[in-house]
């Protein structure tokens, strides 16, 4: 019993020692979903995520079908501070839409970019920050597992960034081109026992006759060192679009660079109907130089989606932020 005491003190001290930072031991990924971590990935780190996905949609009303595929990804540095990080991001999509409500249907390909995107987004407030409350007890693991009222206060940063459409963009609404601005706020809270939940308000192609706002909740759940199970739900609003679409999966973390994910994405009306299936991946180039400095908290896995607190002395994964 005193040697498993002793172990639950030296892990815990180690996840604090991991957590309390942007940078982590292990990736923090964006993925799986839409949603985007309010904290950065960290200085001197390039993360590269993507991922494929299947199109199917039917227009009940306006006799329509559309088959095809997708391709996603964002490209993410941290530069300068443990704060800021700057993002490309893009969906491609390639479909045929039918048209049904002729005597021949008619078929029409398509080809874009759905989305085109350069951003950064900047840690504004971490509730974690220097807070010595927030330092584990060495001495009661199931105190640290307990619920905290600290953690229902989030961690929140901004993003401003700049769409790029292109002249006649069959995915977007008519007379759109050329940039566009993008601004969205973030918010995480992460709660012991391996839930996170994050929320992101954005508005896109502001001034624009596509100004869409949307939101995107998504709650996620590491119950192993290496799996992570999530759900989401994103609410879109413009002239042009309207939807609620909801996306269930999970993720696996291959080794402390490498993560691979999947989902499914569904909504619930006819005009049109969604039913999408994603795989997607994420890898880094870890560059990191620690500083000893206090200032950041945990993610999905910890602090960004997906973040895990690695025991280096076990070789073994601690996901409780």
């Amino acid at each position: 019993m005193r040697i498993l005491k002793s172990t639950l003190i030296v892990i815990l001290s180690i996840s604090f020692n991991l957590a309390f930072g942007q940078y982590t031991e292990v990736i923090n990924s964006n993925r799986p979903g839409v949603s985007k971590s309010a904290f950065s990935v960290g200085t001197g780190i390039v993360q590269f995520e993507a991922g494929a996905f299947t199109v199917k949609e039917e227009h009940a009303l306006l006799n329509y079908e559309v088959s095809g595929f997708g391709l996603d990804f964002a490209l993410r540095y941290g530069l300068l501070f443990e704060e800021l990080e700057l993002s490309l991001e893009g969906i491609y999509q390639n479909d045929n839409i039918t048209y049904n409500n002729t005597t021949i249907p008619v078929e029409d390909p398509r080809s874009n970019f759905k989305n085109f995107t350069l951003g950064a987004k900047y840690l504004v407030y971490d509730p974690y920050k220097n807070a010595e409350d927030a330092k584990p007890n060495l001495y009661s693991f199931h105190a640290n597992r307990g619920f905290s009222w600290k953690s229902l206060i989030p961690a929140i940063s901004v993003y401003v960034g700049a769409n790029f459409d292109t002249k006649d963009n069959p995915y977007v609404a008519p007379n759109i081109e050329g940039f566009s601005p993008k601004i969205m706020i973030a918010t995480q809270n992460n709660f012991n026992g391996g839930w996170v939940f994050v929320m992101n308000l954005i508005k896109d192609r502001i001034g624009t006759d596509q100004s869409d706002f949307s939101y995107v909740l998504t709650l996620t759940h590491s119950f192993t060192p290496q799996w992570v199970v999530f759900g989401e739900t994103q609410g879109i609003q413009s002239d042009f679009y309207a939807d609620n679409i909801f996306r269930f999966g999970g993720a696996y973390l291959w080794t402390k660079d490498f993560q691979l994910d999947a989902n499914i994405a569904f909504n619930t009306k006819d005009t049109p109907t969604i039913f999408n299936i994603a795989f997607g991946a994420s890898y880094r180039l870890d560059f990191h130089k620690d500083k000893k400095i206090d200032n950041g908290n945990s993610a999905r896995y910890g602090n960004g989606k997906m973040r895990k607190n690695k025991n280096k002395k076990k070789k073994t994964d601690d996901f409780d932020s």
